[in-house]
């Protein structure tokens, strides 16, 4: 916390510890004794959660990083429930207050002397080395996994540093990331392409296994054809087309 006599604050790091005593009054003391680990979101503010998991990956690798991602994480949670009326609401954020405080004194800077600077050297590391190098190397999950990281980074780094300080590099990493995450998001439904880049899931042994069970079912009658040819078909998607109909709009789907 910032000191009010002696030493004098520079730059950035004065104005984080303004906003931090500012934070001080935004909610009440809570029982110190009650433990709260920051992943135990209240569901009421569950957009959070990544912003405190991004923290706690990073947390050995740069503890700073990490705490302006907590920080970050506090200020969302006080704009969707300023009055912490929501159920645990009041008790997480005093928790993670009192986290934050220690933080800010104890979390050195590892790469620059000021926040806006150690954040957008992190970020540009850590895009180098995971995503620009580690792309021929990590199994698509961890490259899915690295992208989510890396924008709530960028997000987490667009509250530290002025739009008018962002530079070059930091953008030309952005808008990497932001042009190929969703070509590695996780799918709950198989990615429809027909021709360009395979996507990522496309080439897991256990996708391609499904896909091979789905297009040889051995054993599904045949369809009689104009002058009584028939047809066998063993894929069951296509065999459910053909009895069954698609409505038009979902067949793009398969």
């Amino acid at each position: 916390m910032a000191s009010s006599s002696g030493t004098k604050d520079v730059g950035p790091q004065r104005s984080m510890s303004r906003r931090m005593t500012k934070m001080a009054s935004m909610v009440e003391a809570g029982d110190e004794n009650t433990a709260v680990d920051s992943e135990t979101v209240p569901s009421s503010l569950a957009s959070i959660a990544p912003i405190l998991r991004v923290a706690n990956e990073i947390e050995l690798e740069n503890p700073r990083v990490a705490y302006l991602c907590r920080f970050h994480a506090f200020e969302k949670a006080h704009r969707m429930d300023p009055t912490s009326s929501g159920r645990g609401v009041r008790q997480f954020k005093t928790y993670l207050l009192h986290r934050l405080e220690k933080e800010e004194r104890e979390a050195e800077h590892v790469l620059a002397k000021n926040d806006p600077k150690e954040i957008q050297k992190y970020y540009q590391n850590f895009c180098e080395k995971n995503i620009r190098e580690g792309q021929y190397t990590k199994k698509p999950e961890e490259i899915a996994k690295i992208y989510q990281i890396a924008t709530v980074l960028y997000d987490v780094l667009r509250t530290v540093v002025p739009s008018s300080k962002v530079d070059h590099e930091t953008q030309r990493y952005a808008k990497d990331v932001e042009e190929k995450k969703e070509q590695n998001e996780h799918y709950n439904i198989l990615p429809l392409y027909a021709v360009g880049v395979e996507p990522e899931i496309m080439k897991l042994p256990e996708i391609k296994a499904a896909l091979r069970a789905i297009r040889n079912v051995v054993g599904l009658p045949s369809f009689l054809m104009p002058k009584e040819k028939e047809r066998p078909v063993n894929d069951i998607l296509e065999w459910l087309a053909m009895v069954f109909g698609f409505q038009k709009e979902k067949s793009s789907w398969l």
